[in-house]
Protein backbone atom coordinates (compact mmCIF):
# COMPACT_ATOMS: atom_id res chain seq x y z
CA UNK A 1 0.00 0.00 0.00
CA UNK A 2 2.91 2.30 0.67
CA UNK A 3 3.77 1.86 -3.13
CA UNK A 4 0.65 3.40 -3.85
CA UNK A 5 0.55 5.99 -2.05
CA UNK A 6 3.52 7.00 -3.59
CA UNK A 7 2.21 6.43 -7.41
CA UNK A 8 -0.77 8.62 -6.16
CA UNK A 9 1.51 11.63 -5.14
CA UNK A 10 3.70 11.65 -8.03
CA UNK A 11 0.45 11.45 -10.38
CA UNK A 12 -0.66 14.94 -9.05
CA UNK A 13 2.58 16.67 -8.52
CA UNK A 14 3.39 15.50 -12.33
CA UNK A 15 0.04 16.88 -13.13
CA UNK A 16 0.89 20.06 -11.82
CA UNK A 17 3.97 20.47 -13.09
CA UNK A 18 3.23 20.26 -16.67
CA UNK A 19 -0.04 22.35 -15.72
CA UNK A 20 1.21 25.38 -13.84
CA UNK A 21 5.18 24.99 -14.59
CA UNK A 22 5.86 23.89 -10.96
CA UNK A 23 7.91 21.18 -9.54
CA UNK A 24 5.23 19.36 -7.80
CA UNK A 25 7.19 19.35 -4.43
CA UNK A 26 4.00 21.43 -2.91
CA UNK A 27 2.35 18.30 -3.28
CA UNK A 28 4.66 15.68 -3.05
CA UNK A 29 6.18 17.37 0.53
CA UNK A 30 2.87 17.42 2.71
CA UNK A 31 1.92 13.91 1.30
CA UNK A 32 5.43 12.51 2.04
CA UNK A 33 4.85 13.64 5.56
CA UNK A 34 1.57 11.87 6.51
CA UNK A 35 2.82 8.83 4.64
CA UNK A 36 6.26 8.86 6.32
CA UNK A 37 4.42 9.58 9.63
CA UNK A 38 1.86 7.09 8.78
CA UNK A 39 4.59 4.17 8.84
CA UNK A 40 5.95 5.26 12.04
CA UNK A 41 9.19 6.63 10.52
CA UNK A 42 11.42 8.77 13.11
CA UNK A 43 9.69 11.87 13.82
CA UNK A 44 13.33 13.81 13.31
CA UNK A 45 14.21 12.73 10.18
CA UNK A 46 10.23 12.96 8.42
CA UNK A 47 10.35 16.41 7.13
CA UNK A 48 14.09 16.38 5.56
CA UNK A 49 13.76 13.03 4.02
CA UNK A 50 10.18 14.19 2.27
CA UNK A 51 11.86 17.61 1.21
CA UNK A 52 15.37 15.33 -0.21
CA UNK A 53 13.01 12.65 -1.81
CA UNK A 54 10.90 15.42 -3.03
CA UNK A 55 13.67 17.61 -5.08
CA UNK A 56 14.86 13.87 -6.32
CA UNK A 57 11.40 13.67 -7.77
CA UNK A 58 11.49 16.82 -9.20
CA UNK A 59 14.32 16.30 -11.28
CA UNK A 60 12.51 14.06 -13.36
CA UNK A 61 9.04 15.84 -13.63
CA UNK A 62 11.35 18.75 -14.77
CA UNK A 63 12.55 17.06 -17.13
CA UNK A 64 9.80 15.80 -18.81
CA UNK A 65 7.67 18.85 -18.50
CA UNK A 66 10.44 20.78 -20.06
CA UNK A 67 10.94 18.59 -22.81
CA UNK A 68 6.99 19.19 -23.65
CA UNK A 69 7.20 22.64 -23.53
CA UNK A 70 10.22 22.79 -25.25
CA UNK A 71 8.38 20.97 -28.18
CA UNK A 72 5.87 24.03 -28.07
CA UNK A 73 8.90 26.92 -28.40
CA UNK A 74 7.62 27.79 -24.84
CA UNK A 75 10.84 27.58 -22.80
CA UNK A 76 13.27 30.82 -23.34
CA UNK A 77 16.62 29.20 -22.89
CA UNK A 78 18.90 32.86 -23.10
CA UNK A 79 17.25 33.27 -19.62
CA UNK A 80 17.69 29.84 -18.12
CA UNK A 81 21.01 29.89 -19.13
CA UNK A 82 21.50 33.40 -17.18
CA UNK A 83 19.76 32.13 -13.59
CA UNK A 84 21.36 28.55 -14.00
CA UNK A 85 24.41 29.12 -11.85
CA UNK A 86 22.32 30.93 -9.11
CA UNK A 87 19.90 28.21 -8.53
CA UNK A 88 22.34 25.86 -8.14
CA UNK A 89 24.27 28.01 -5.93
CA UNK A 90 21.19 28.96 -4.43
CA UNK A 91 19.95 25.39 -3.68
CA UNK A 92 23.23 23.85 -2.45
CA UNK A 93 23.32 26.55 0.38
CA UNK A 94 19.15 26.12 1.09
CA UNK A 95 19.86 22.18 1.71
CA UNK A 96 22.92 23.32 4.17
CA UNK A 97 20.15 25.74 5.80
CA UNK A 98 17.47 23.04 5.62
CA UNK A 99 19.61 20.42 7.15
CA UNK A 100 20.23 22.52 10.58
CA UNK A 101 16.22 23.84 11.35
CA UNK A 102 14.43 21.19 13.26
CA UNK A 103 12.12 18.80 11.70
CA UNK A 104 8.91 20.59 13.38
CA UNK A 105 9.92 24.17 12.70
CA UNK A 106 10.75 23.39 8.87
CA UNK A 107 7.20 21.54 8.20
CA UNK A 108 5.60 25.06 9.98
CA UNK A 109 7.81 26.98 7.54
CA UNK A 110 6.66 24.63 4.35
CA UNK A 111 3.67 25.32 5.73
CA UNK A 112 3.69 28.94 5.75
CA UNK A 113 4.43 28.78 2.06
CA UNK A 114 1.90 26.37 0.85
CA UNK A 115 -0.66 28.52 2.29
CA UNK A 116 0.80 31.32 0.91
CA UNK A 117 1.09 29.64 -3.02
CA UNK A 118 -1.94 28.96 -2.31
CA UNK A 119 -3.41 32.49 -1.76
CA UNK A 120 -1.81 33.14 -5.10
CA UNK A 121 -3.50 30.93 -6.70
CA UNK A 122 -6.78 31.49 -5.46
CA UNK A 123 -6.87 35.13 -6.01
CA UNK A 124 -4.11 35.58 -9.11
CA UNK A 125 -4.95 35.26 -13.19
CA UNK A 126 -3.06 34.33 -15.66
CA UNK A 127 -3.16 37.67 -17.37
CA UNK A 128 0.58 38.64 -18.96
CA UNK A 129 1.69 41.12 -17.45
CA UNK A 130 2.97 43.78 -20.47
CA UNK A 131 5.85 43.04 -22.97
CA UNK A 132 8.76 45.04 -21.77
CA UNK A 133 12.76 44.30 -21.86
CA UNK A 134 14.45 41.42 -20.28
CA UNK A 135 16.36 42.35 -16.59
CA UNK A 136 19.67 42.16 -17.11
CA UNK A 137 21.93 39.40 -16.83
CA UNK A 138 22.93 40.48 -13.38
CA UNK A 139 19.59 40.59 -11.93
CA UNK A 140 18.23 37.51 -13.35
CA UNK A 141 21.03 35.36 -11.90
CA UNK A 142 20.58 37.36 -8.34
CA UNK A 143 16.93 36.14 -8.77
CA UNK A 144 18.13 32.54 -9.64
CA UNK A 145 20.03 32.61 -6.67
CA UNK A 146 17.14 33.88 -4.08
CA UNK A 147 14.89 31.39 -5.74
CA UNK A 148 17.02 28.55 -5.64
CA UNK A 149 17.33 29.26 -2.19
CA UNK A 150 13.78 29.13 -0.75
CA UNK A 151 12.97 26.14 -3.00
CA UNK A 152 15.50 23.71 -1.82
CA UNK A 153 14.14 24.76 1.50
CA UNK A 154 10.96 24.21 0.79
CA UNK A 155 11.69 21.08 -1.36
CA UNK A 156 9.95 22.39 -4.19
CA UNK A 157 10.61 23.12 -8.05
CA UNK A 158 10.58 26.60 -7.53
CA UNK A 159 7.66 27.68 -10.00
CA UNK A 160 5.56 29.24 -7.74
CA UNK A 161 8.65 31.91 -7.64
CA UNK A 162 9.79 31.56 -11.11
CA UNK A 163 6.89 32.04 -13.18
CA UNK A 164 5.63 35.71 -11.25
CA UNK A 165 9.53 36.93 -11.54
CA UNK A 166 9.70 35.75 -15.67
CA UNK A 167 6.25 37.41 -15.84
CA UNK A 168 6.77 40.33 -14.33
CA UNK A 169 10.34 40.69 -16.00
CA UNK A 170 8.53 40.64 -19.39
CA UNK A 171 8.16 36.55 -20.48
CA UNK A 172 4.43 35.43 -22.21
CA UNK A 173 2.56 33.50 -19.05
CA UNK A 174 3.49 30.45 -21.51
CA UNK A 175 6.79 31.41 -22.15
CA UNK A 176 6.66 31.81 -18.00
CA UNK A 177 5.46 28.41 -17.73
CA UNK A 178 8.06 26.69 -20.19
CA UNK A 179 11.07 28.54 -19.02
CA UNK A 180 9.79 28.04 -15.08
CA UNK A 181 9.64 24.29 -15.94
CA UNK A 182 13.10 24.21 -17.16
CA UNK A 183 14.59 26.18 -14.49
CA UNK A 184 13.39 23.20 -12.11
CA UNK A 185 16.04 20.85 -13.21
CA UNK A 186 18.74 22.94 -11.83
CA UNK A 187 17.15 23.33 -8.56
CA UNK A 188 16.26 19.86 -8.06
CA UNK A 189 19.43 18.64 -9.32
CA UNK A 190 21.54 20.76 -6.66
CA UNK A 191 18.95 20.46 -4.01
CA UNK A 192 18.93 16.60 -4.10
CA UNK A 193 22.69 16.46 -4.22
CA UNK A 194 22.94 18.60 -1.05
CA UNK A 195 20.08 16.86 0.84
CA UNK A 196 21.96 13.22 -0.07
CA UNK A 197 25.16 14.45 1.34
CA UNK A 198 23.51 16.27 4.62
CA UNK A 199 21.72 12.74 5.50
CA UNK A 200 24.56 10.53 5.04
CA UNK A 201 25.76 11.09 8.91
CA UNK A 202 22.02 11.52 10.14
CA UNK A 203 21.47 8.39 12.77
CA UNK A 204 18.14 6.36 12.77
CA UNK A 205 17.44 6.66 9.08
CA UNK A 206 14.83 4.33 8.14
CA UNK A 207 16.42 1.39 5.52
CA UNK A 208 16.55 1.93 1.48
CA UNK A 209 17.30 5.74 1.95
CA UNK A 210 20.39 7.60 0.43
CA UNK A 211 21.24 10.65 2.79
CA UNK A 212 17.63 12.46 2.93
CA UNK A 213 16.33 10.69 -0.28
CA UNK A 214 13.58 7.93 0.33
CA UNK A 215 14.98 5.19 -2.82
CA UNK A 216 11.54 3.54 -3.27
CA UNK A 217 9.42 6.71 -2.97
CA UNK A 218 11.89 8.43 -5.40
CA UNK A 219 11.09 5.75 -8.34
CA UNK A 220 7.71 5.32 -7.59
CA UNK A 221 6.94 9.03 -7.55
CA UNK A 222 9.36 9.44 -10.54
CA UNK A 223 7.65 7.29 -13.00
CA UNK A 224 4.23 8.41 -11.86
CA UNK A 225 4.75 12.22 -12.36
CA UNK A 226 7.07 11.70 -15.64
CA UNK A 227 3.84 10.13 -16.62
CA UNK A 228 2.06 12.87 -15.76
CA UNK A 229 4.22 16.13 -16.44
CA UNK A 230 3.68 15.28 -20.13
CA UNK A 231 -0.42 15.07 -19.83
CA UNK A 232 -0.29 18.30 -18.19
CA UNK A 233 2.01 20.15 -20.30
CA UNK A 234 -0.43 19.88 -23.14
CA UNK A 235 -3.84 20.62 -21.09
CA UNK A 236 -1.64 23.81 -20.37
CA UNK A 237 -1.87 24.48 -24.24
CA UNK A 238 -5.47 23.48 -24.63
CA UNK A 239 -7.45 24.19 -21.89
CA UNK A 240 -7.91 27.24 -19.92
CA UNK A 241 -5.81 26.61 -16.32
CA UNK A 242 -7.69 29.01 -14.27
CA UNK A 243 -10.63 26.87 -13.04
CA UNK A 244 -7.34 23.85 -11.96
CA UNK A 245 -5.65 26.86 -10.42
CA UNK A 246 -8.29 27.82 -8.35
CA UNK A 247 -8.87 23.97 -7.10
CA UNK A 248 -5.07 23.45 -6.72
CA UNK A 249 -5.27 26.28 -4.68
CA UNK A 250 -7.58 24.76 -2.42
CA UNK A 251 -5.80 21.81 -2.37
CA UNK A 252 -2.31 23.57 -1.22
CA UNK A 253 -4.68 25.45 1.55
CA UNK A 254 -6.23 21.97 3.29
CA UNK A 255 -1.82 20.41 2.92
CA UNK A 256 -0.32 23.82 4.44
CA UNK A 257 -2.98 24.20 7.00
CA UNK A 258 -2.20 21.03 8.15
CA UNK A 259 1.52 21.19 8.11
CA UNK A 260 1.44 24.73 9.93
CA UNK A 261 -0.94 23.25 12.62
CA UNK A 262 1.23 19.69 13.45
CA UNK A 263 4.13 21.69 13.49
CA UNK A 264 2.71 23.68 16.36
CA UNK A 265 1.79 20.04 18.08
CA UNK A 266 -1.73 20.99 17.10
CA UNK A 267 -2.09 17.62 15.45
Amino acid sequence: MLYVWFIIAGAFAGLSAGLFGIGGGMIIVPVLVWIFTAYAFPPEVVTHLAIGTSLATIAVTSLSSLMAHHKHDSVRWEVWRNMALGLVIGSLVGAGIADMIDGQILQMIIGVGALLMALKMLFSSNKDQMVKPLPPASLQFGAGTGIGLASSIFGIGGGSLTVPFLNWSGLSMRQSVGTSAACGLPIALAGAAGFAWFGQEVVNMPEGTIGFIHVTGFICISVASFAMAKVGAKLAHILPALTLKRLFGVLLLVAGGQLFLSGLGVL
